[in-house]
């Protein structure tokens, strides 16, 4: 497979306009997940704020990663650890203080679960709390009383102009030392030096291991040009501005379109050879899972055939240490799942309906049994296969069929 990591803009790219993640988005990120891909959400929102959307999309069990703060944060979203930080520099917050006073800009900053700012009756702060499902708290004393230092600083007002002042003269009085991103026209962002989505992006790279040839970002903002240039391959969102657009390789339909998950189901699912079905990859994101607690592994897929094995233990056995029936038809619905998850076409999903078997034979405990998943019918809205399994030394268990509905992603 082409491409180990999908790198995606939050607001503006998987989230709709009215801040929502569609039914197809998920679908599509789970699948890909699913085929071995790791995500990365990559935003100017805090950590606190991006858990939600990662949880919804199972980055946690599929071991992504949380890219927050505009870059200033990089997580591992199953366990929280770590990755990269790079705060602002402790000295720089009083000076940035006081330009805030001197120009009547609103202060404000992201601390755990709260937005701190010296104005929480501006509108625009009470709108960033509430996306990010954040409580309010008024300081006027910000470099005072913070208990850490931040990842970034919000200066806020409606006056882009003036916005676009302090901005240049940050950028000719602070370079080396601080970074801006104006995202918005009432927001100009403060993170500290060489802070940026692309560059947590390269950080994730040399940690998996891989080259940035094999990374496909996502993104609608200016924010997110350096990584859609440094990606293998950059998708711009069909609501990202003309500038954006001509830093891709190619744009996508609107958020409101599930853009994403189109350009995901162009660039990736499309790509995938059936020979080069990550077992590995898919064997070891079964932990946790049914398939996992059954120790069922994955030895061969390909549109044809899928295989499978499974021990007969204290996990998958009776009472009188024999193979238990339900074990078996769960491996045969494993198995089942994923021929028709090779089988389906990119905008399609596959939702079990029947499994029904006869179980032949025993299996006896310290035994493994292996299952055969064959094909009888790939059809538009329905697959139905046979699965076989044997024992290890070639006795017939158990014949099932297993009947999966196919159904089309919709928004």
């Amino acid at each position: 497979m082409r491409f180990k990591l999908l790198v995606l803009d939050v607001d503006g790219t998987i989230l709709n306009s009215k801040r929502e993640l569609s039914k197809r988005t998920v679908a599509t990120l789970v699948k890909i997940q699913q085929l071995g891909v790791r995500v990365a959400l990559a935003s100017g929102r805090p950590t606190h704020a991006l858990m939600p959307i990662a949880e919804a999309l199972k980055l946690n069990e599929y071991k992504g990663y949380i890219i927050s703060h505009n870059g200033a944060l990089c997580t591992e979203a199953e366990s929280g650890n770590v990755l990269f930080e790079r705060r602002i520099d402790p000295q720089m917050v009083p000076h940035i203080e006081k330009i805030a006073q001197r120009t009547g800009l609103v202060l404000s900053y992201y601390n755990a679960g709260e937005v701190i700012s010296t104005d929480i009756t501006n509108p625009h702060v009470q709108d960033e709390a509430a996306m990010n499902g954040m409580t309010l708290r008024q300081d006027d004393m910000i470099s005072t009383n913070m208990d850490q230092w931040p990842c970034e600083l919000m200066l806020v007002s409606d006056d882009e102009e003036l916005l676009k002042g302090v901005d240049d003269y940050l950028q000719r009085h602070l370079s080396g030392v601080m970074d801006t991103i104006h995202s918005n026209p009432y927001y100009l962002e403060i993170v500290g030096y060489q802070v940026g989505k692309s560059y947590a992006m390269s950080v994730l790279v040399q940690k998996m291991g891989i080259s940035m040839s094999e990374v496909l970002a996502i993104g609608d903002g200016t924010a997110d040009v350096g990584m859609i240039q440094q990606a293998g391959v950059g998708v711009a969102m069909g609501n990202a501005t003309q500038g954006v657009k001509q830093c891709a390789d190619f744009t996508t339909l609107t958020n409101d379109q599930d853009g994403a998950a189109v350009a995901i189901e162009r660039a990736i699912m499309e790509e995938v050879r059936k020979t080069e079905i990550p077992l590995d990859a898919l064997n070891a994101q079964s932990q946790g899972t049914l398939m996992g607690n059954l120790g069922i592994q994955y030895t061969y897929a390909t549109p044809e055939r899928v295989e499978a094995t499974m021990p007969v233990d204290q996990r998958t056995r009776q009472p009188f240490g024999i193979l238990a029936g339900g074990a078996s038809l769960a491996l045969a619905e494993t198995l089942a799942g994923l021929g028709s998850m090779i089988a389906c076409q990119p905008d399609e999903f596959v939702v079990g309906m029947q499994v029904s078997g006869n179980h032949v034979s025993s299996a006896m405990e310290g035994d493994s049994v292996r299952g055969v998943a064959t094909p009888v019918h790939i059809g538009r809205s329905s697959h139905l296969w046979n699965v076989e399994i044997f024992t290890s030394t070639g006795k017939l268990v158990s014949s099932v069929r297993v009947l999966n509905s196919v159904l089309k992603k919709r928004g």
